[in-house]
């Protein structure tokens, strides 16, 4: 292909500027055509998930041949449609290793985040999590991230998730800190930019996971049936990420551009947003173990699960490892 475009190029080129404007168009719709069209399932408008739409939209996706649709959907819903082909990739790690030991034939295939922008924001009488000790944390559904993220980070603070706190299920963000203002909780949990709307009431921040612990929340989620079909599709998906990523560390302008457009914040919003994350997004698409381990283990207690369950069994790295291998990065 490349030596015809270099020999229709000349060819236009000594007969005029609009039999090469023509030719031009033909080409470009020629290779809009030629892109594999993807389906990215995604469980909400959250700064953890910026990547991938961010690389659509920068046009990464493109330089890999590839043309991604996303499509905002709750984990038991993705992963009806991930298993039924009717979304190719997931983009929430936790939900797809819950599956993944319940049995669904689904794997974890890259990171883009080490970290969740978890937060524990509460009244401003409470001065630390341990003063949480026999109060209510709101949350928005049980048995979600949420939820996982709040009782590591009141596990980190020595408390026991089971007995000194309760979680109560008060749902969307603006539910949950109606929660707190009125009384009915002393905090609750959410994800960036959710520490800055409290503040504006009056909250105070307690604690950020991300300071904390690793979790990635962020990556990558296929089929067994897709990684063992079309593994050079998951290598150029997981290779648009990572340019992505690198593009939110070198382009702060560009990043803060998209977040404003794509979760509708003000750019004092997405400046704080961007700056408390940005070394959450990493550049090698890897899956931090320890974090991945967390995981595990709290999708086990909620699945009622006692066997060991190895990392093997819920990610696969070998498109992982292609893609680094393209981009000169050397593998953890």
């Amino acid at each position: 292909m490349t030596d015809s475009f270099f020999l229709t190029r000349a060819s236009c080129l000594a007969s005029g500027a609009s039999l090469c404007a023509a030719l031009a168009a033909f080409l470009f719709a020629a290779s809009a055509e030629a892109a594999d069209r993807i389906r990215i399932g995604f469980p909400e408008l959250a700064v953890q998930f910026l990547p991938l739409p961010l690389g659509e939209k920068r046009g990464f996706f493109k330089e890999e041949g590839l043309q991604a649709e996303f499509i905002r959907m709750t984990p038991p819903v993705a992963l009806a449609a991930i298993t039924a082909g009717e979304i190719d990739y997931y983009t929430a790690i936790g939900p797809g290793v819950a599956a993944t030991i319940r049995g669904v034939a689904v794997k974890a295939v890259a990171g883009f985040t080490t970290g969740a922008p978890f937060v524990l924001v509460a009244r401003p009488e409470y001065k630390s999590v341990a003063d949480l000790k026999g109060k209510a944390i709101a949350i928005n559904t049980y048995g979600s991230p949420l939820e996982v993220g709040g009782r590591l980070i009141v596990k980190h603070f020595r408390l026991d998730p089971d007995k000194d706190v309760r979680f109560l299920a008060t749902g969307l963000f603006e539910s949950r800190l109606a929660s707190v203002q009125q009384g009915l909780t002393a905090a609750a949990m959410g994800s960036t930019p959710f520490e800055f709307f409290a503040a504006k009431l009056g909250l105070v921040l307690l604690a950020r996971a991300l300071d904390l612990f690793n979790y990635p929340a962020s990556g990558l989620v296929a089929t067994t049936k897709k990684i063992k079909e079309k593994p050079d599709e998951i290598k150029r998906v997981i290779v648009a990420g990572v340019k992505a990523n690198r593009y939110i560390h070198r382009n702060r302008d560009g990043a803060l551009s998209f977040l404003m457009e794509w979760l509708k914040l003000d750019k004092e919003t997405a400046a704080a947003s961007y700056d408390s994350l940005v070394k959450a997004y990493h550049e090698d698409g890897s899956i931090p173990e320890d974090g991945l381990r967390l995981i595990v283990e709290e999708s086990k207690r909620l699945g009622k699960v006692e066997r060991d369950v190895p990392l093997t069994e819920v990610e696969d790295l070998t498109a992982l490892r292609e893609a680094q291998r393209e981009l000169g990065i050397k593998a953890r």
